[in-house]
Order: C-alpha cells, then structure tokens, then sequence
C-alpha cells in the first residue's frame, strides 16, 4: 500500500533517487532513463483514454496503465531474480500474452496493411500512435539500460508487445472513421 504524505522528501536534491532496495543512483542512470520513458508513455496513454469514445478500448488502456506502473518498479527493481512476489513486482508472461490475446482480437476486424500508414487519423488514434513512439523510446532505453544492469527480459518483452498493440488499436480506432491514413512515397516531390 502507498501512502504518501508529503510529495517532497528533498532526498533527490544530491541528483540521485531511490530504488525499490533503498540503493540510490544517479537521476542520469540509464535504468532511470528507462523508467522515464515508461512514465511518459503512461501519460501519453492517458491522454489517449481523454480522448477515445470507445470504452472497450479505454478500459484495455487503463489495465495497461497499471502494467506500466507495474513495469516501473520492475525496472526500479535491482537484482537478478525476476519472480514475482507479493512484496517485487515483476512483469510476468502473462500480461504479455494478454496483449497479444487483443492485438489478434482487434486485428481480426482489420484489413492487411498494403501501405505503410501515417501516425494520424482520428484525434484519439492519433494520441496512440504518439503514445506508441514513446513506448518504442522506452523499449530502446530499457534495452540500453539492460546493458550494463540485469533487467527482466518479460519486461522488454512487454515493452515490444505494448508498442504493437497501440499501432493496431489505432489501426482499429480509425477504421471506424474512414480507415488508415496511408504513407503515399514521393507524394510531395
């Protein structure tokens, strides 16, 4: 259970936070870049909810959102252990595979892609085609920071998956408003 009581603690005021195990690095630290960008995409995921009609689509994106404070303190989580437990919070396979799961449900009411497709269309596609981009910035810093600090591979993993479905919820969003805006090569030559 959270409980917080005062917003600041002026504990980061030396340039270093804490993680979960009380160690403390650098604000600079490319794990904390990582959960940066996971913070970001939540947000841009939220604004994705403002703005959608469909509250099908909208409560996806609310479980997703707790994933994603959920992927934010596996990665503030140092170790090598990646099992979850009541007190660690771990990206498991499973959340990955629910993705997948909806990505196949809202892919099968779409046509192929023929073209590749705009990040645009409808204001609400596209809020999740901006909040896709930043979940591809969160998995490339994920994958940075796993460099050099073990982090679990079910969270980069979910990262991936989180990137493909919003560009085909998107997909699914505007083809109930006309279809995809599609990538027309050369056309401004």
């Amino acid at each position: 259970m959270v409980k917080l009581n005062r917003i600041y603690t002026r504990t980061g005021d030396d340039g270093t936070t804490g993680l979960v195990d009380g160690s403390r690095v650098a604000k600079a630290d490319p794990r904390l870049n990582a959960i940066g960008d996971v913070d970001e995409a939540n947000s841009a995921i939220g604004v994705a909810i403002a703005v959608l009609g469909d509250p099908g689509v909208a409560a996806a994106l609310t479980r997703i959102q707790h994933d994603l404070f959920d992927l934010g303190a596996d990665l503030a989580t140092p170790g090598d252990d990646f099992t979850p437990s009541p007190m660690v919070l771990r990206i498991v396979a499973s959340q990955v595979m629910r993705l997948e799961a909806e990505i196949d449900a809202m892919n099968a009411d779409l046509l192929p892609l023929t073209s590749f497709i705009l990040p645009a269309g409808t204001p609400g596609a596209a809020s999740l085609h901006l909040a896709r981009a930043i979940v591809r910035r969160a998995e490339r810093a994920a994958v940075a920071a796993g460099a050099s600090v073990p982090l679990n591979p079910q969270a980069i993993s979910y990262l991936n998956r989180l990137s493909d479905f919003l560009f085909v919820c998107a997909r699914y969003v505007n083809n109930s408003a006309g279809g995809d805006v599609l990538w027309m090569p050369g056309a401004s030559r």
